[in-house]
């Protein structure tokens, strides 16, 4: 099984979006090569410190990506398939793994199946590769039959996995990917209403990929086990991230901590996939209510337990919000180039720091202090700890903290902010300035 080794840091990209595709396939027009805006993004991901690209839908489709009408072909609005291995190739000699999406639960309205069945109806050989097919009544968008939507939306019709040939043909989709663009693995779209007998066989089609579970409720263990799947989208960190700096209350993103890392937390073995925004979502940017809670924000994401990702932009700041219809102003075209600032700056530190801390990457979890906008924790693994401190106050703190015994009399170096000295005075250290809206990783040895 390729595991992704624990010091890793995904970048996001939605490429339809960030490469100015158009909106609609027109499913007549020559292909047009915006993969290679890749080799400037994978120019600006090494520098910043990612090694992983979670690349958003790529293959033919109506609209937004997750409406496939054909899972062997890139989407023309993007290139070809000599596009995408290319491009592939190019990161992976800078050190980039790339992470492809899969939508394996539904397909769009243009895929050969559901238009053969428009077409032939009860003839159809595929009326029962999508579930609920019914001739007795007409769809939400008037066809001459209705079925079950994901989530509602009728342009996304879902499969029928319990049809053998459905299952078939889906991993043979994802087995043409591995062999034919060598990514290192695959990003499950709806995942947590896949089957667990469809992950298992995906598993086994594809032993060697590394696979990541779209999970936005439920127990991520039940998805993230070695049968199925290796991790699972963090939804319940990324809520806490910002609702915990909106409601200036670290109580909450402490107790979630402690509920999923702390000694007996439930995801202590897990490396799950941790996020601040997606294309799913309001941008991180606009999702808070003080812009400079940013800050601190980040350096939770960089520092606690788990892989943090970056979605194309954010970490300059990008505003976005979804419309009440679609979802394109969060998924702005956006250059490499305009990533400027003061905030990237900071996040390209946090990067830097957690690749060199190996505490930071597989350390245990232990709170040391939490109140309304101070919250402290402790990383360890072997002799390394890391003590982060982050404060969402606008004025800087003093903070006292109470160390475990292991850490008694040592001497402690900021290695976030010009490698200060902290000396812990038995059991106690002393942070005598913590500034408002950022923090310190203290690192003793």
């Amino acid at each position: 099984m390729n595991r992704l080794k624990p010091d890793t840091f995904f970048y996001h990209i939605y490429p339809l979006g960030a490469f100015g595709a158009p909106k609609k396939n027109d499913f007549t027009s020559s292909p047009e090569d915006r993969l290679k805006a890749l080799y400037e993004w994978g120019n600006y991901m090494a520098d910043a410190g990612a090694d992983a690209l979670y690349l958003g839908p790529v293959f033919e489709s109506s609209a937004h990506g997750y409406d496939t009408a054909d899972y062997f072909k890139v989407d023309r609005r993007l290139g070809t398939n000599e596009s995408l291995k290319r491009e592939i190739e190019n990161l992976r000699q800078k050190g980039i793994s790339v992470v492809l999406d899969a939508v394996f639960n539904h397909c769009g309205r243009d895929s050969f199946i559901f238009r053969d069945i428009l077409e032939k109806g009860k003839e159809s050989e595929y009326k029962d590769w999508i579930k609920g097919v019914d001739f007795s009544r007409r769809s939400m968008l008037n066809d001459p039959f209705t079925y079950s939507a994901w989530n509602g939306c009728f342009d996304l019709a879902e499969y029928n996995h319990d049809n053998p040939y459905v299952t078939e043909y889906l991993l043979k989709a994802a087995e043409f990917w591995m062999n034919e663009f060598k990514p290192a693995g695959l990003r499950l779209d709806a995942a947590d209403v896949l089957s667990r007998d469809f992950m298992a066989k995906l598993r086994r089609k594809i032993p060697d990929a590394w696979l990541l579970g779209e999970v936005i409720h439920g127990d991520y263990r039940k998805w993230a086990c070695n049968e199925n799947l290796d991790s699972a989208t963090n939804y319940e960190l990324y809520k806490g991230l910002y609702s915990s700096h909106n409601d200036a209350n670290y109580f909450e993103i402490a107790y979630l901590l402690n509920r999923q890392f702390g000694e007996n937390g439930i995801y202590k073995n897990l490396q799950l996939y941790n996020f601040a925004d997606n294309h799913d979502v309001n941008r991180i940017g606009s999702a808070l209510n003080c812009f400079h809670d940013i800050y601190p924000l980040y350096l939770l994401l960089f520092t606690v337990p788990g892989m943090p990702s970056i979605y194309y932009g954010s970490e300059s700041g990008v505003p976005g919000k979804k419309g009440a219809s679609d979802d394109y102003g969060i998924r702005q075209q956006i250059n490499p180039w305009q990533i400027k600032g003061d905030l990237a700056r900071e996040v390209k530190k946090l990067a830097e720091v957690r690749k060199k801390i190996r505490s930071l990457q597989e350390g245990n979890y232990t709170q040391l202090h939490v109140n309304h906008r101070q919250f402290a924790f402790m990383r360890t693994v072997e002799n390394q700890s890391a003590v982060v401190a982050v404060n969402s106050d606008t004025n800087p703190v003093k903070l006292t903290l109470n160390l475990p015994q292991y850490c008694w009399d040592k001497k402690f170096y900021d290695v976030l902010n010009k490698d200060e000295v902290f000396n812990a005075k038995g059991r106690v250290l002393e942070i005598d300035r913590l500034w408002g809206k950022w923090g310190r990783v203290l690192v003793c040895e």
